[in-house]
């Protein structure tokens, strides 16, 4: 074959990739998905035997976040290898601190290591670890997000971009790897605004901190800007089963505060209508006395955003956010006092219903 008609080929190949429904969308799923969150406790080499137990219980998903930890692709990389049914995904990549050529190699290696099995999650992240941990302006969040997601769809295709989008620009890209399927992106999403743009360049949402009745509200402001067509909601649930309810109560308040407390987060729960409930906790947050903030979220905002209670409980809080437009759940797991990881892992898992 000519390099000229290898280079049309492949431009066929691209344009035809374009056109394919994702493999995580919608239509490709029969019933909810239960997944877990990635890494487990432990040194990531050692966590082959954990990984394989969770796909042989049901699992069908395994979810990585990026924050201070261990990146967000290298764990579902070994996962890709040691279960070879499960769906991996991010949960999220931030949009701002991979270059727009690193990230698109970064997510044409994960897709390439799991072809059909992988789904990107990217979001804007927050300004902690934007700004203040990375160093890199936390500035026009959507627009960014927007501009990552438009760049991605192009590159993953294999076209050359030279593109001025309004938060970065690429001169003469084209990536190098020619991936058999295409991962859809979903878009981590708080307010209508992210929503919206998930809901119409993304193949659906990812979604946190939030109560399943706010998913219902969430999931309608997605698929109405997808035209009334289902779009994916990802929802990372998290999830603490035990029947110590002091435990519960003052490990939840101190783990909710680090988000509640974030410019995008309170936000989010302005918008979903706890100012009445957090505005004292927000304002001791504000005037520097922690303790005295932790004490003043309410007992229902913790039931609200965290799933406590016995296994039975847990299995029924989360059957809530499917009832109410979760299409996945990733859920991770809380290590407070009385709660049993191993225990939980198995409570929880599909093939325990």
């Amino acid at each position: 074959m000519s390099c000229v008609s290898a280079v049309f080929v492949l431009r066929l190949r691209s344009v035809s990739l374009r056109k394919q429904r994702p493999f995580g969308s919608v239509a490709h799923m029969t019933s909810p998905r239960t997944g877990l969150t990635v890494p487990f406790e432990g040194p990531l080499h050692s966590q082959r035997d954990q990984v394989q137990r969770v796909e042989k219980l049901g699992y069908t998903d395994l979810w990585s976040a990026e924050a201070m930890g261990h990146d967000g692709f290298t764990p579902l990389v070994l996962a890709s290898q040691w279960a070879p049914t499960m769906r991996l995904g991010t949960a999220i990549i931030p949009a701002y601190t991979r270059g727009a050529a690193l990230m698109a190699s970064s997510v044409a290696s994960m897709a390439d290591a799991a072809p059909g099995r992988f789904v990107l999650g990217i979001g804007s992240s927050s300004n902690v670890i934007v700004e203040n941990w990375n160093g890199i302006a936390f500035e026009k969040p959507y627009q960014q997000v927007r501009d990552m997601v438009r760049f991605l769809r192009s590159a993953l295709a294999g076209e050359k971009i030279t593109e001025e989008y309004e938060t970065f620009s690429v001169k003469g890209f084209r990536l190098g790897v020619r991936l058999e399927q295409q991962p859809p992106i979903m878009i981590a999403a708080l307010r209508e605004g992210m929503l919206r743009l998930a809901g119409r360049e993304g193949d659906g949402a990812i979604i946190n901190w939030l109560s399943a009745d706010d998913t219902a509200k969430v999931t309608a402001v997605v698929n109405d800007a997808a035209g009334g067509e289902p779009r994916e909601m990802v929802a990372r649930l998290f999830v603490a089963p035990t029947e110590n309810r002091e435990a519960a109560l003052a490990s939840g308040r101190y783990a909710m505060a680090a988000y509640l407390n974030v410019p995008v987060y309170r936000a989010f729960h302005e918008w979903m209508g706890r100012t009445d409930a957090l505005g004292t906790h927000w304002q001791r947050w504000a005037d520097g006395d922690r303790k005295g903030a932790l004490g003043e979220i309410p007992e229902t905002v913790v039931d609200d955003l965290l799933i406590t209670g016995s296994i039975d409980e847990c299995r029924a809080k989360i059957q809530r956010y499917f009832d109410n437009g979760v299409t996945t759940a990733s859920i991770s797991l809380m290590p407070f006092e009385g709660v049993d990881i191993d225990e939980a892992i198995e409570g929880l898992a599909p093939t325990a219903r």
